[in-house]
């Protein structure tokens, strides 16, 4: 999708891919990545995830990468927080004890301008992104992150023809292909998410998996 859908989206409030909960598979899976104490998360299209939080909760600094301003904005506010606003070439920084958000194209980002990251968070990034998107995406992440870097993706799958996206539909032969030349990939888990998704349920969509993988860069 182009900026303009995004804009568009928040815009309107139309954020139904936003959750007012801790992502049950990032309290369950992280703490298996071994993490230091200190170490940088690095979490693209964050939106104003309340995931961020928990992650600084866990000793973590974290970087997260939002094109929307209203979003990034809404983040700090909605937490009670007053950021540090920085103006930088490609992006607005937003930043407070813990948590900098970048406000801007995740795919201007550069290495420099995160410095050394240590994991990745991925839980509604991809899925947010088309096929031709999904492969630069992909890409763009083997540029940012350093080998060795673990992280965690979360996908759904279903029938695309039952549904337009977002979130798209990721299966796992084309995780495999987004990931496999630049990553190790482990399939941890998968659920029936039909039943919790009464949304996907209601424009027609028959079967509706989630899927978390551990990926570490090579």
């Amino acid at each position: 999708m182009d900026p303009d859908f995004w804009h568009a989206r928040w815009e309107a409030n139309q954020i139904g891919f936003h959750r007012d909960e801790i992502n049950v598979y990032l309290e369950r899976y992280w703490p298996a990545l071994g993490l230091d104490p200190g170490s940088r998360v690095l979490a693209p299209l964050c939106g104003k995830s309340l995931d961020l939080l928990w992650l600084r909760e866990q000793g973590h600094m974290v970087t997260g990468i939002e094109l929307s301003r209203i979003a990034v904005q809404a983040f700090f506010e909605e937490n009670g927080v007053i950021p540090t606003v920085q103006e930088q070439r490609h992006f607005t920084r937003w930043s407070c004890e813990g948590i900098e958000l970048l406000c801007g194209d995740f795919f201007n980002v550069k290495a420099a301008d995160l410095g050394e990251v240590d994991a990745l968070y991925d839980r509604a990034a991809l899925i947010a992104l088309t096929n031709v998107q999904r492969q630069h995406y992909a890409q763009q992440l083997a540029h940012l992150l350093k080998p060795g870097t673990p992280g965690l993706l979360v996908t759904l799958d279903y029938d695309q023809s039952e549904m337009e996206g977002p979130p798209f539909a990721v299966p796992g032969d084309e995780v495999l292909r987004l990931y496999g030349a630049d990553f190790h990939i482990q399939h941890l888990t998968w659920l029936d998410a039909l039943a919790a998704n009464p949304k996907f349920r209601d424009k027609g969509v028959h079967s509706l998996t989630e899927h978390v993988y551990r990926l570490e860069r090579q």
